[in-house]
């Protein structure tokens, strides 16, 4: 392996992968170099962009040789969207190195090496396997090099589909999306041809006005659909329009809502959103509790992984039917009802308002009376005198954002000391982080990694912990 000019790197075989779906090689000098839209076992010639102390981010100038785990990616935006950073990558690969990051994350960041690891619980499917999407609209979409280069006037500039990474102003047009079912993209074509056949403006991101802001399409295991268009002015004959169409061409669609948003961003956590059509939710079931979910709640996206990861959060509590249990970071209570039927008691706590009415309502729509919810920032609710107020705690069940634990929460956590903890995380980085800070007074006796999100680099991770 040598260097032309300090410029390239020739003959740099990858040798594993890293973070965010990157690939690692190492110089003759053992740098580490961090490249991306490859696959381990390629033998590559690579430019760096960027050079700090331990490592260089460089791209692909060549590809010398195709590693032997490559796989054909199948879709046409492979490389552009971002979206499924490893279509390339063979799923057998894809889930070896995504064990191994949960592995090498507790042990090199949490310090913590007699633990058992059980074997990645694969996905059913690879492909379709999503049951929420978000498209954003914009009337000045990503154009390719080749119709930079061109000398042809683009005439359709509109666009329907994904931000570009580091480029939020730019939207990917998408002509195909496999990370959900039909009729996805079908919904998604007709949205994008009506509104421009209705003359309706796409969103400017950069002079911040348009009609047309988000659509996002969710659907459950029935394949009924619901429908939530943000739009950036209240033009109610257009928003009629364009929500009539929907609701004739698409029968599947239960129900159609819609919400104005001016804001600076996207989110509809803070927006009032408005029924057009339908009851306003979607109705999932797992093991016969059904769970009403609303524009706003929060539920997994991968409906079958849902359930397996649930019922390994269940089976590490290993719940005797006397034990009262916490379940942090509880969402729309989902988890909490999954257990009940276990459990003397359960206690959900949750920050976002909209979710803890969520689950307050499939509580009740569930019959379970045993499960009470709280809404309140994690490090300042739970305290001394809400553990007093609810029971000592036998088990807790952890399931935090990719942040992790709120440093409080941890220390309550270890000195409160429950019997079992069990610490469910879509981010092992932070898992290990929050591992490493309670392995003085608890044993990590056995993790496990869910495969929530194939053709991704990200993975869930389920970890049961023991009092020592």
């Amino acid at each position: 392996m040598g260097r032309k000019n300090n410029i390239l790197i020739e003959n740099l075989e990858l040798t594993t992968a890293g973070a965010k779906g990157m690939s690692i090689g190492r110089t003759e000098e053992g740098k580490t170099v961090i490249v991306a839209n490859a696959v381990p076992g390629d033998v590559v010639d690579v430019q760096p962009f960027k050079s700090k102390k331990k490592y260089i981010e460089a791209k692909i100038i060549k590809v010398r040789k195709y590693s032997k785990d490559r796989a054909e990616p199948v879709c046409v935006h492979f490389g552009i969207c971002g979206g499924c950073k490893w279509q390339n990558l063979s799923y057998d690969k894809q889930l070896e190195y995504k064990e191994k990051e949960v592995f090498d994350n507790i042990k090199i960041i949490g310090k913590i090496d007699n633990f058992e690891l059980l074997p990645i619980y694969p996905s059913e499917y690879q492909y379709n396997y999503r049951n929420k999407m978000e498209f954003s609209f914009s009337n000045s979409r990503w154009l390719t090099l080749e119709e930079i280069q061109s000398d042809l006037q683009i005439e359709d500039k509109n666009a329907l589909g994904f931000h570009i990474p580091q480029q939020w102003s730019k939207v990917l047009d998408l002509k195909e999306c496999y990370l959900q079912a039909e009729p996805s993209n079908q919904i998604r074509e007709a949205v994008k041809k009506f509104a421009i056949e209705q003359n309706m403006d796409f969103f400017d991101f950069k002079e911040r006005k348009g009609f047309l802001r988000t659509l996002m399409i969710r659907s459950n295991s029935k394949n009924e659909i619901m429908i939530l268009i943000q739009f950036f002015q209240n033009i109610s004959e257009k928003i009629e329009l364009l929500l009539k169409f929907l609701e004739k061409e698409f029968p599947q669609i239960k129900t159609i809502l819609y919400t104005i948003n001016s804001k600076g961003n996207d989110s509809i956590y803070d927006l009032d959103i408005e029924v057009f059509s339908g009851n306003g939710f979607l109705e999932e079931e797992i093991e016969g509790l059904k769970f009403k979910i609303s524009a706003k709640s929060f539920f997994q996206t991968n409906y079958k992984q849902a359930i397996k990861l649930y019922e390994i959060a269940r089976d590490f509590a290993d719940l005797k039917g006397e034990e009262i249990v916490y379940d942090l970071y509880t969402g729309t209570g989902t988890i909490a009802q999954f257990i009940s039927r276990k459990a003397k008691k359960v206690i959900g706590v949750e920050s976002v308002y909209e979710a803890i009415v969520s689950a307050k309502e499939n509580a009740k729509y569930n019959n379970i009376h045993n499960c009470k919810f709280y809404c309140g920032d994690m490090k300042d609710i739970f305290t001394d005198e809400f553990i007093l107020q609810n029971g000592h705690p036998d088990v807790i069940i952890t399931d935090p954002p990719r942040d992790g634990m709120h440093k409080n929460v941890v220390e309550t956590i270890i000195r409160i000391s429950p019997q079992k903890v069990v610490y469910v995380s879509c981010n092992s980085a932070t898992q290990a982080r929050d591992l490493e800070l309670m392995k003085e007074k608890y044993d990590v006796i056995k993790i496990q990694a869910v495969d929530m999100f194939p053709q991704t680099h990200h993975v869930e991770s389920v970890a049961l912990l023991k009092l020592k």
